[in-house]
């Protein structure tokens, strides 16, 4: 992964978000803009964006996963950072690009996006210094940090900023680098070894009696919510995002 010091960094920003975001969860997208927005970024979205190329790189369908990422980058052109309201998506713009793109003429476009692409909690504290959070949020959470993540400064930077949050407890628990198992295509093609493994995770977070998962991939929380609920253990899950703007909302006005 590229350090910060590698990234462009600056208010003005391009916000990519995501086709996961598109088709299921359009409020992470929403409480991402308006976190950027609260830290002060001008926030851009292009109109003609779709998906990073993850879904068929994972596939083993390099040659379509290579046009989704061709269009991608164009439509994302310039010297803007690109922020992501997913660590998945981010890993893939830099590493899987880099590793796609092998031999292709355009490998130094790939490269070149790759470097100005962050995901949120990454961009705010080692993009733009922001060591804390402020505001309030009632809850103990179970922190999940995903495998596209590793190698990244996602994961400290999300325990930094939930981690001054009035009122937020993060409880650890055990095995905290395991798989979730959902993979992507990984959870089609192997559908019983992929939640074999998310149970084996999910019941390492439940010994925490956590009121909700948080995590910077929504992949990995539909897979864990819908194990939970599924096994009769239904417990809540959030993007970091989520928190982040939800955090800085007025308490509500006590009951009369």
């Amino acid at each position: 992964m590229d350090s910060a010091t590698d990234k462009p960094a600056g208010r003005k920003v391009l916000f990519m978000a995501t086709c996961l975001c598109d088709a299921f969860f359009a409020e992470t997208a929403k409480a991402a803009v308006e976190v950027l927005e609260h830290a002060g970024c001008e926030v851009l979205f292009p109109e003609d964006q779709t998906c990073c190329g993850q879904p068929a790189f994972n596939a083993g369908d390099f040659a379509s996963s290579r046009k989704v990422a061709r269009h991608t980058w164009r439509v994302f052109s310039g010297e803007l950072p690109v922020i992501v309201p997913s660590g998945s998506c981010t890993a893939m713009c830099g590493h899987g690009n880099a590793l796609q793109f092998e031999g292709e003429a355009d490998l130094g476009e790939a490269r070149d996006f790759g470097k100005r692409t962050w995901e949120l909690c990454d961009y705010l504290v080692n993009g733009l210094g922001i060591k804390t959070w402020s505001g309030r949020y009632e809850a103990r959470v179970a922190l999940h940090h995903s495998c596209h993540t590793r190698g990244s400064g996602t994961g400290a930077a999300m325990k930094q900023l939930l981690s001054g949050i009035a009122g937020l407890e993060l409880r650890e628990f055990g095995q905290p680098e395991q798989c979730c198992g959902f993979g992507g295509t990984f959870s089609v093609t192997f559908p019983h070894i992929s939640g074999e493994m998310g149970k084996v995770k999910l019941e390492q977070v439940l010994t925490s009696s956590p009121d909700l998962i948080v995590s910077a991939d929504g992949s990995c929380l539909m897979h864990l919510g819908g194990l939970a609920a599924r096994g009769g253990r239904p417990v809540r899950v959030a993007n970091v995002a989520e928190i982040l703007r939800d955090a800085l909302l007025p308490a509500p006005a006590p009951a009369r």
